[in-house]
């Protein structure tokens, strides 16, 4: 690549800029919305998986075990093109939603549920036999020791969720990877575009890395 060439490509990332960080805060939102309702719903799922009652564990293992086994683009057009042939239409912005937290939920799960397996049984006894019943016990005791083992991979998780929101881009949603494909079909130049969008979500994946180690420092204190 001459200097011609880099100038080209440098003006055309920096003119895509604003269009690009315009799209940001779409990704952002795909990206929160998905972690928030992943987590209470992975958490339903890991409880069930260390549930007595083998029908919930099965329910939830084969779950987990389909949502991790497939990719998440085809969980995508499963979802939003194939669902419509049985009488369920979801626009994009659901249909994107939908298929990004029901990934989070399968990984957050396992996530939570080595957490909870990570803390001592005789920290449960212990709460049994100063009174607390099991629900007590899981919400006073273990649940606050697991959340600070289970940090590092719940924020790895939203960082992977950041990233794989690009994936909604095949349904139509102007993210930040759909915009800079439309900057693209207007200039003709893709170098420029793709390079300006994987700088943002470089961007994006440092700052929540120094957020987890700032909360990983912070949880340790009060450990």
């Amino acid at each position: 690549m001459n200097t011609e060439q880099l100038q080209l490509v440098l003006q055309s990332a920096v003119q895509a800029l604003p269009t690009l960080l315009a799209a940001t805060p779409v990704t952002l939102g795909y990206a929160l919305a998905a972690m928030l309702l992943g987590l209470p719903l992975g958490f339903l799922v890991a409880l069930s998986r260390l549930s007595r009652f083998a029908g919930l564990r099965g329910a939830s293992s084969l779950f987990v075990s389909f949502i991790r086994g497939t990719p998440l683009l085809v969980q995508i057009f499963v979802i939003y093109y194939g669902l419509p042939s049985l009488g369920i239409t979801l626009n994009p912005v659901a249909g994107g939603i939908i298929a990004l937290t029901l990934n989070a939920a399968a990984y957050l799960s396992e996530t939570i549920r080595a957490a909870i397996l990570s803390i001592p049984r005789g920290q449960r006894e212990a709460a049994t036999s100063l009174g607390l019943n099991p629900s007590q016990t899981m919400r006073l005791v273990v649940l606050p020791q697991a959340a600070r083992v289970a940090l590092p991979s719940l924020s790895n998780t939203l960082i992977g969720l950041v990233k794989d929101t690009s994936l909604v881009s095949v349904i139509t949603v102007v993210e930040l990877l759909r915009s800079a494909q439309l900057v693209i079909a207007r200039t003709f130049e893709p170098f420029g575009p793709y390079l300006a969008a994987a700088l943002i979500y470089w961007a994006i994946s440092s700052l929540l890395e120094v957020v987890q180690r700032v909360l990983e420092r912070r949880f340790a204190r009060g450990g």
